[in-house]
């Protein structure tokens, strides 16, 4: 008899543990965020991956009333900082800045990463996309972008700059080159900052940037802006045409950006998490300083992010491995 008893109350105390983690689970949805919420940026401070998440944070922490923290893990490619992300606790209150280069680009580099996109992060919101610019020293003979195409065909093994090995303007250039059939030598620099700097002074001539670091510079006529990279022109710049309609239609690359959280963050906590963002991006405020930056705001789903994800992966992963784009430069 008394053994019975004590089978009753153990099996009675085993079925209410899913039920009290379930309930742990809704309180947590429904107080989300009861803390403030950390976001680790794996990139340095001040460029567009960490600007552009900041300003979204900024109107984030008034919508839900807890203070937004960011804090900066930058180096080693954004392998530590993701990794971090990856190994916090999914309570929603740990995200993660995530970009072309640490989502789609770092797992057909390097094959050991410690963390897998699929299996230990989960897509909870695409916050921006960043337009790319053509961008030349005043010295080369090319008001155009045809002009340059023809004066690159005629010097072979011009030197472009890039932020660094695999960032999206490196890609970037690397698919130009190889659709218009130009060989380029690649000059990759640590950072946008110190690429543009060689630029303006002349020791590179070409390089493919963001319009947020490029724009500045274009217009105290220290380089000549000669198309951008998106589908169509942007409304700041209607004059400046886009690769596509000059030199190889379809062209199309802009960097972006997003939030990951750690794997094992329940479904309904990501979609009131996206929720917030999608209502944060949609902030008139928001739209501008974006704007100012080169940027457009992406509201959609945590699984349109995560499809998206996979499908730059495919895109950039055939890349490297046909054009040979290592991290050594």
């Amino acid at each position: 008899m008394l053994g019975s008893t004590v089978r009753r109350d153990f099996l009675s105390a085993a079925m209410q543990v899913p039920l009290l983690a379930r309930a742990g689970v809704a309180h947590a949805e429904a107080t989300w965020p009861n803390r403030p919420v950390r976001i680790i940026v794996p990139f340095p401070p001040g460029q567009s991956t960490d600007v552009l998440p900041r300003f979204v944070g900024d109107v984030l922490s008034r919508r839900v009333a807890q203070p937004v923290v960011f804090e900066n893990r930058a180096g080693g490619v954004g392998v530590p900082g993701t990794e971090a992300v990856a190994r916090a606790t999914p309570d929603g209150h740990t995200l993660g800045v995530g970009a072309v280069s640490t989502l789609a680009v770092n797992p057909a580099l390097m094959p050991n990463l410690p963390y897998d996109v699929e299996r230990d992060l989960t897509p909870v919101a695409k916050l921006f996309d960043i337009a790319l610019a053509v961008v030349v020293h005043p010295s080369v003979p090319a008001t155009t972008l045809p002009e340059l195409v023809t004066w690159l065909r005629g010097n072979p093994g011009t030197r472009y700059a890039s932020a660094g090995p695999a960032t999206t303007p490196h890609l970037a250039a690397a698919l130009f080159a190889r659709r218009l059939g130009i060989l380029l030598e690649h000059v990759p620099y640590r950072g946008s900052g110190p690429a543009m700097a060689d630029l303006v002074a002349g020791v590179v001539p070409v390089m493919f940037d963001t319009v947020t670091s490029a724009l500045p510079q274009a217009s105290a006529a220290k380089v000549r802006l000669l198309a951008v990279t998106t589908a169509q022109r942007l409304p700041r710049l209607p004059d400046i045409p886009t690769v596509s309609e000059t030199v190889s239609a379809g062209f199309e690359v802009v960097g972006w950006g997003g939030l990951v959280a750690p794997a094992g963050t329940p479904a309904p906590l990501v979609e009131t998490i996206n929720g917030a963002l999608e209502a944060s991006l949609g902030d008139p405020l928001l739209a501008n300083r974006f704007g100012e930056l080169g940027a457009v705001p992406t509201p959609g789903t945590a699984g349109e992010f995560a499809a998206f994800v996979r499908a730059e992966a495919v895109r950039w992963g055939e890349l490297v491995r046909t054009a040979g784009i290592r991290l050594d430069g």
